[in-house]
């Protein structure tokens, strides 16, 4: 679905079976908003009392520039194989991973297949984070 008018107006719809799962959306005017289904009803074993502050001390977070960045500009990020032994629904991809392609002379040669990471999947552990040492500040105040 494409739109040009009206916020929230869809771009992209991703469904699986019928249900909408995702979507691609306009937000105000000028911005775009990547969307992901988050609906009660989509799940189930809500478990509200888990330990994200023991959790998120096991991600390195690190700084790096990329190879094929001649300037060497410095980044913050995260390794994806160092990120997906913590949360693994957050790495797409393996390890190490190739994968063979043909080329423009038709041969077939070998390529990195690059591990991807869905940094919103470490929001929940971060906001959770956050909750439980203010916990911790408000026993220590008190």
């Amino acid at each position: 679905t494409t739109s040009s008018a009206g916020n929230g107006n869809e771009f992209q719809t991703f469904r699986h079976n019928t249900t909408q799962i995702g979507s691609i959306t306009l937000s105000g005017t000028t911005g775009t908003s990547y969307n992901t289904s988050s609906d009660y009803r989509l799940k189930e074993n809500v478990d509200y009392a888990w330990n994200a502050t023991t959790r998120l001390k096991q991600l390195k977070p690190c700084r790096f520039n990329w190879i094929s960045d001649s300037s060497n500009t410095l980044e913050d990020g995260f390794l994806a194989h160092e990120v997906q032994t913590v949360v693994p629904n957050a790495v797409l991809g393996t390890k190490d991973q190739m994968e063979n392609y043909v080329d423009d002379e038709g041969e077939t040669q070998q390529r990195i297949k690059a591990q991807q990471i869905d940094h919103s999947k470490l929001v929940p552990l971060l906001v959770k984070t956050i909750q439980e040492l203010e916990a911790r500040i408000t026993v220590l105040e008190g």
